[in-house]
């Protein structure tokens, strides 16, 4: 027995099919259906091994990739990256169902994980690569992100001022193979 269905998509008044799901499993079409639901956040935090593994630990958080955005350079590698002349940072891409947790609560994890008030740096990290940045996918989360940043300020719990760049999320670069879940591949999450 087949599970193929067979499921026309229609735009207008004309009924103009715009997607043919013949032939399409019931599990194809549920795996469309989730993916159609997910949101992106990505966020630059330092080296992104870690901030990649706080955030695969978040519940309502359906994936990650590492890589890297906010630069020039054309499909940088990793090794383009470190000489610190591409303007890209390393970044994290992540897919999560706002159903289960709000862009709010990722902003929250994003500010708690890394410091937003040292330029070009996280730890021993130095290099506009490790910047704290926020890229953002839409207008509401920039209004998001501002608004969260003012309230991080006002809060009197930093030392200093958050200098996190909030920018328009632009193309993303995913890292080599080798950095996506980093931590786990070397046995330490």
């Amino acid at each position: 027995m087949s599970d193929a269905v067979g499921v026309r998509s229609s735009v207008g008044p004309d009924t103009t099919p715009d997607h043919t799901w013949e032939g399409c499993t019931s599990a194809t079409l549920l795996i469309w259906y989730i993916k159609s639901m997910v949101v992106k956040a990505t966020f630059g935090a330092g080296c992104f091994w870690h901030v990649e593994e706080i955030f695969l630990q978040t519940p309502g958080v359906m994936d990650t990739k590492v890589g890297y955005t906010g630069g020039h350079m054309h499909d940088p590698s990793y090794r383009d990256v470190c000489t610190d002349r591409t303007g890209h940072a390393e970044a994290v891409q992540v897919e999560y169902d706002p159903e289960r947790i709000s862009y709010d609560k990722l902003l929250e994890i994003f500010w708690r994980n890394h410091d937003p008030t040292t330029p070009n740096r996280q730890g021993p990290d130095i290099g506009t690569q490790y910047r704290s940045a926020i890229f953002c996918h839409s207008p509401e989360q920039e209004r998001q992100a501002h608004q969260s940043a003012r309230a991080l300020n006002e809060s009197g719990r930093l030392r200093a001022p958050v200098v996190t760049q909030i920018v328009q999320a632009g193309q993303f670069y995913k890292a080599e193979e080798y950095h996506q879940r980093y931590f786990r591949k070397m046995g330490m999450a």
